[in-house]
């Protein structure tokens, strides 16, 4: 049987609301004319009226972030130690070169939480109810993949505080189960920031802050944001 490949990535591109504005990727486009009249740089001697029709080549100069696009979070994002519940005293966080490729392709589950409103944090009971509705039993190295309202949003100016995210409990849920790599089609595998934010003046509690994130601290692993 052929085998059928999806892209669940999204574009990287100018003026489209994938970020906070501060963290926006920039792209800058030559044409092949406006390669052309600067080929001498490359090829010394030779100018635009060299090349066949005047053309040389399209190009993009892009000004990223590590968070912009379709991108892979290592240990290393969440926090500078992670399994201190696998190893007494932990160990230094993996960077993305460091990342397993065994983790990287397996077979996907995808949770459906589109149900749910923005800014609500995901419980691990909500994962067994969601993992009972489909009937899957998770097995070491699933690829577990959430489906949020954020994705419904992308490109438009809320898009980054749509959704619900995962909390502590509920990546626990799955790391405890052997998972490695969790994915979103949100911002953030956590909750959309104003809302911790806002609970956080209230309560003071430092664990509310990124509090899926941090859960790498205790269980290494990666996800997949956007």
């Amino acid at each position: 049987m052929a085998q059928k490949l999806i892209d669940l990535s999204i574009f990287i591109e100018n003026d489209v609301f994938s970020d906070p504005p501060p963290m926006r990727p920039k792209v800058e486009y030559k044409n092949h004319k406006e390669s052309a009249a600067e080929v001498s740089k490359f090829l010394p001697g030779i100018t635009a009226a060299d090349l066949p029709d005047g053309e040389f080549g399209a190009a993009e100069k892009v000004t990223l972030s590590t968070h912009n696009g379709t991108h892979l979070d290592a240990p290393w994002h969440y926090h500078s130690t992670m399994n201190h519940k696998l190893k007494k005293g932990g160990e230094r966080s993996a960077t993305i070169d460091e990342v397993p490729l065994e983790w990287c392709y397996k077979p996907g589950v995808k949770l459906d939480f589109r149900h749910l409103p923005d800014g609500h944090v995901v419980s691990a009971a909500e994962v067994e109810a969601e993992l009972g509705r489909i009937g899957r039993k998770l097995e070491p190295l699933d690829i577990v993949l959430v489906n949020t309202r954020a994705g419904s949003r992308y490109g438009n100016n809320d898009f980054v505080d749509a959704g619900c995210g995962m909390g502590y409990e509920a990546t626990m849920y799955l790391l405890e189960r052997g998972v490695r790599l969790t994915g979103t089609d949100a911002w953030s595998w956590d909750a959309p920031f104003r809302y911790p934010v806002e609970k956080f003046r209230k309560a003071r509690d430092p664990k509310i802050i990124w509090e899926g994130h941090k859960a790498g601290r205790d269980i290494g692993y990666c996800h997949l944001e956007k």
